[in-house]
């Protein structure tokens, strides 16, 4: 079972989440940069049956795109085990589970927000989102102490 969030626990989180997120749309552009550049060599040798290559790019776009990789599965194994969930590293997405009236529902934010504002059910994704009003506050829980 995913942790649950208040929303005060979510948002102390923010500052690390942000940072990370930050980081992870670095490396997986850096990664689609080298790995783009190893596609164009092959769809060139492809098109013309065969060419003598300069190796020296085409070994380093490998190391940088093997890097990039690596250090981006291990950014994302440290933003899930914040217990957030992660839903489109391109635009910097993810959701905090949390229960708002004993339903199950996901505090939503997006890299760039101020602040979790908004929320939606687990079926409703990003177009379903609602403000956080006065009701959501006072009517949500996070985990139960133990």
């Amino acid at each position: 079972m995913p942790r649950r969030f208040t929303l005060e626990e979510a948002t102390a989180l923010l500052p690390t989440v942000d940072r990370l997120l930050r980081e992870a749309v670095a490396l997986k552009r850096e990664y689609a940069s080298a790995d783009q550049m190893l596609q164009s060599a092959v769809e060139r040798v492809m098109a013309m049956g065969g060419v003598v290559l300069d190796r020296e790019p085409l070994v380093s776009a490998r190391s940088r795109r093997d890097r990039s990789a690596e250090s981006l599965k291990n950014v994302v194994e440290q933003l899930q085990e914040t217990g957030c969930l992660i839903k489109d590293i391109d635009i910097g997405l993810v959701d905090f589970p949390t229960l708002f009236r004993k339903r199950e529902v996901y505090l939503c934010w997006k890299l760039g927000e101020p602040e979790i504002a908004f929320w939606h059910g687990v079926d409703e994704g990003f177009a379903g989102r609602k403000p956080i009003d006065t009701d959501f506050r006072e009517h949500h829980e996070g985990e139960k102490p133990q």
